[in-house]
């Protein structure tokens, strides 16, 4: 069964897709979004390695998102249309494929760090800011 992921962008503190594959098989990674009618809200496909992508044979655009090997964003592509080549980018580690406007829904900007993880660590993520926000707040009040 293959794992899923959750992406989020730490800076904009918003949830890019909460359904992320990320195929390890050279099959997986070659069929990707092939064949699919559409990629609905919240789901995605993270390519690790990747520099770039096509979209040939797809059938719906997609919004890419190239990530640093620090899950930083280095370059964004919104409304890739079906039978494009994305650009290559060197400094590219991975890429999420999203659905087309995903990028701008999320107000995600070039230098945005983000957090694809598995959910429980997500919860993790989240306790753990709720907690920090929680003792600033307090701090904050006692002077």
């Amino acid at each position: 069964m293959q794992q899923t992921y959750y992406a989020f962008n730490k800076t904009r503190e918003s949830f890019l897709g909460l359904n992320i594959a990320c195929p390890t098989t050279l099959f997986g990674r070659l069929r990707g979004l092939l064949g699919r009618l559409r990629i609905g809200l919240g789901e995605g496909l993270w390519l690790i390695p990747s520099r770039g992508i096509h979209t040939i044979g797809m059938l719906f655009p997609i919004d890419v998102i190239y990530l640093d090997a620090d899950c930083s964003v280095i370059y964004l592509v919104e409304h890739l249309r079906p039978f494009r080549i994305s650009p290559i980018r060197l400094r590219s580690s991975s890429l999420l494929q999203l659905p087309a406007h995903t990028i701008y829904a999320s107000h995600t900007k070039l230098g945005d760090r983000m957090l694809i993880c598995p959910p429980r660590e997500m919860e993790t993520y989240l306790a753990n800011a709720n907690r920090l926000a929680s003792e600033e707040a307090s701090q904050e009040a006692t002077g």
